[in-house]
């Protein structure tokens, strides 16, 4: 059966056939769910998510061409697995951003240059999309943030160093940032 589903999907690819691929990956969480387009990494689903809904929704917004083709995204699962282990600090993945518009496109970029161990404010987040009093905004863009862990908005924090929220669950985002050495492991 996995020796079909790969020709299958290898003939997709070939014949341009293949607009979306995906695939899961095992995390220290639970599975996830990531897919990506021929620009890069395009979604990346939360355990806790629903990964038919995921997958719908690729469909929806972006292609009903939708194949699972674990060999296209090697390299994602590949850093995932690194950072997961704590080996991988810089995802070095090209990311395809059609899922984001406007300031919430700019928040998301923001984010992204976040660098490993570190955070920022909501706020701060929201002066660099270009709209500092948009610091509610800079929450949503968070929250519908397409590609977390790989778009790192569990380092955005409340002013003040409070976690926030966090689309993966509080538990997870303290996770992560305990594993990024941002915060001290908690008994």
């Amino acid at each position: 059966m996995k020796a079909e589903l790969k020709r299958l999907a290898d003939r997709a690819a070939t014949e341009g056939l293949l607009d979306v691929a995906y695939a899961n990956v095992d995390s220290p969480f639970g599975p996830i769910l990531v897919a990506s387009t021929p620009r890069g990494l395009v979604k990346l689903s939360l355990p806790n998510y629903d990964a038919e809904q995921a997958l719908e929704q690729l469909a929806g917004q972006i292609s009903p061409r939708v194949l699972e083709a674990p060999a296209r995204l090697d390299d994602a699962r590949r850093q995932l697995d690194l950072y997961f282990e704590g080996r991988l600090h810089e995802f070095d993945l090209a990311l395809d951003w059609q899922l984001s518009k406007g300031f919430r496109r700019r928040a998301l970029r923001a984010i992204d240059r976040i660098p490993y161990g570190r955070t920022r404010s909501y706020t701060e987040i929201a002066r660099s999309a270009g709209n500092e009093r948009a610091v509610r905004a800079a929450g949503t863009a968070c929250g519908a943030n397409p590609i977390p862990i790989v778009v790192p908005c569990h380092r955005v924090l409340r002013s003040g160093g409070a976690l926030g929220g966090y689309g993966g669950g509080l538990p997870m985002k303290q996770a992560l940032l305990e594993m990024e050495g941002v915060l001290e492991q908690r008994e």
